[in-house]
């Protein structure tokens, strides 16, 4: 470890040749992260991770945690910032509590593989290979409370999973419907106490709604929300979840081809619902449709799908915040305590049943977007969801993952997946109750 940066904490201020005000500073083998001593918890733990970062940026490859101060939220900041996509790195987090240790470890392997999964290379990360990694995953921390089932291809469209089919028919590598069901309980009919539903786009060209090339560069991260939710099971489990969930991905390639769905194409829904395609670029909707009604009929007492589905969410609230959309306040408000509770960030943005009234089509019950003027995009992409959920969405929630992927870094990030979401997601599964 002689070779290794020990990068330390301190609550005073820098010598004044490293700048007024300076960040970090650096001795012999070592550097120090000044914090301000009168700043609150979050500030500090954005002031570590920039630090992180800023060491990564200039090469710094291997570090150790080193002195007092450091506690599991706040080496968890550091390893946050000290990523990228590329190239190996290796972090030792000193000396630590044993049980802080295990869910340090814990949370480090879900971030990392949410991470990692999403930032790959789209010729690697196709529908099949996903749900493929979500199994291994999810069995090798869970072993036999795992059972899964796998729908592909034609076998979709004889199912009635007619969204997931019809966006993932322009690709040669076939679509895929992901429904796991983790069983802790040693019962077959124990109730479920939640679904997760991911959006699982492994890439997204737009299809004839064709992204220009810069948005489509990118589009690699479009399976983000499988990931997310992904992670999130895999960080409960590790925690000790006892309570039953499926995970149901949606997985598919949107491109081009003489076989790709079309402008003016009419879907049917096993619920009866038809919509009208009137943008191919509107494609998760589509296929989260399929695994919200899969998750409604598997009894789930509460539902959560996440998906990175709309730039207006963006435009809303910037990377830093996921937005949260509930016709059930109760089910929003319990995200956003979740959300807090992990040190996480989301925001609640508005979705009232009218809504889904603004999704006009004169051929079908919906359109897939709305296009009159002063519609929200976000709000409506929700809206649209919230027609393939039972109950009039009780218990349902929707996250927008605004947060979840930075095209290009900053002071705290990376470029490419964040995994910012899942702890929220895994907070929100421990809290269920049937």
């Amino acid at each position: 470890m002689a070779d290794m940066m020990k990068v330390g904490l301190s609550t005073q201020a820098a010598a004044a040749h490293w700048g007024e005000g300076a960040l970090l500073s650096f001795n012999g083998d070592g550097a120090l992260i000044h914090l301000d001593p009168v700043c609150q918890e979050n500030e500090v733990l954005r002031a570590i991770q920039r630090a992180a970062r800023r060491l990564e940026s200039a090469g710094i490859k291997r570090i150790t945690l080193a002195g007092g101060g450091w506690d599991l939220e706040r080496r968890y900041a550091f390893a946050q910032g000290f990523y990228a996509a590329k190239g190996e790195r290796e972090l030792d987090f000193g000396e630590q509590p044993a049980e802080e240790a295990r869910e340090l470890e814990a949370m480090q392997k879900a971030t990392r593989w949410v991470r990692d999964v999403t930032n790959g290379c789209p010729e690697e990360i196709y529908p099949m290979s996903l749900a493929e990694s979500t199994l291994l995953l999810i069995r090798g921390l869970a072993g036999d409370k795992v059972t899964a089932r796998l729908t592909a291809g034609e076998a979709l469209k004889e199912s009635g999973h007619i969204g997931i089919w019809s966006v993932g028919r322009g690709s040669e590598r076939e679509p895929v419907l992901l429904e796991l069901d983790y069983n802790p309980t040693g019962h077959d009919d124990a109730p479920v106490a939640a679904a997760l539903v991911g959006k699982g786009i492994t890439f997204d060209s737009g299809g004839y709604s064709m992204k220009s090339s810069d948005n489509m560069l990118p589009m690699k991260s479009d399976m983000g929300g499988a990931a997310m939710v992904t992670g999130a099971l895999a960080l409960a489990i590790s925690r000790g979840l006892n309570q039953r969930v499926k995970l149901i991905l949606c997985c598919a390639e949107n491109l081009v081809s003489g076989h790709a769905f079309k402008l003016g194409d009419i879907l049917t829904y096993r619920n009866g619902v038809s919509v009208e395609i009137q943008n191919t670029d509107a494609e998760g909707r589509l296929v989260l449709a399929d695994g919200l009604l899969a998750a409604s009929e598997s009894g789930a007492a509460h539902i959560l799908d996440a998906a990175t589905l709309t730039g207006a969410a963006k435009m809303a609230l910037g990377r830093d915040y996921n937005a949260v959309f509930a016709l059930d306040e109760a089910e929003q408000l319990r995200a956003l305590a979740a959300a807090k509770a992990e040190n996480e960030k989301a925001w609640p943005l508005p979705l009232e049943s009218w809504h889904a009234g603004q999704l006009t089509s004169a051929f079908a019950d919906l359109g897939n977007v709305a296009s009159a003027e002063g519609t929200a995009g976000a709000t409506t992409a929700a809206a649209f969801l919230s027609r393939f959920v039972r109950d009039e969405g009780k218990g349902w929630v929707h996250l927008d993952l605004a947060a979840s992927y930075q095209k290009a870094g900053n002071d705290l990030w990376a470029t490419g997946a964040k995994g910012h979401g899942l702890r929220t997601i895994a907070r929100w599964l421990q809290e269920v109750s049937v």
